[in-house]
């Protein structure tokens, strides 16, 4: 992956209007430390998901291709040992309904899902469990 440093080091320098403005005028999408961050997670076989409460939003790393009881086990053991169900709703669903869970839930884009479900890159979810 290649990246310019010294692009880099004079989007540090801009606040986040004036870096949007200059990284179109350049013809790139993003600066390099998010595609650094994704390559990174990718060639270590990672993703993450997320979970939501009403103050405050958590992100966990899990390894790619790990299923829903696994994926509660990464917050507390308990969760994994009483797994129920997992709500989940796609990170891409949840911006597109102005980032309101009630909305994707309203629109039918929240599913429910079993034991079996590997968790994708990003996923936002609330388990379901009983100890």
């Amino acid at each position: 992956m290649g990246i310019c440093c010294k692009i880099e080091a004079e989007l540090a320098g801009l606040d986040a209007a004036d870096q949007k403005e200059f990284l179109s005028s350049m013809g790139i999408a993003e600066p390099a430390f998010g595609r650094i961050i994704r390559g990174a997670f990718s060639l270590l076989g990672r993703i993450s998901f997320f979970t939501v409460g009403e103050d405050e939003v958590k992100a966990w790393v899990i390894p790619a291709g790990t299923k829903a009881p696994k994926a509660a086990g990464a917050i507390h053991n308990d969760f994994e040992r009483g797994f129920i169900k997992a709500e989940v709703m796609s990170f891409d669903d949840f911006m597109a309904h102005d980032g309101s869970q009630a909305q994707v839930k309203s629109a039918g884009r929240l599913r429910l899902e079993g034991k079996e479900y590997i968790v994708a890159d990003g996923d936002i979810i609330t388990f379901r469990f009983n100890v």
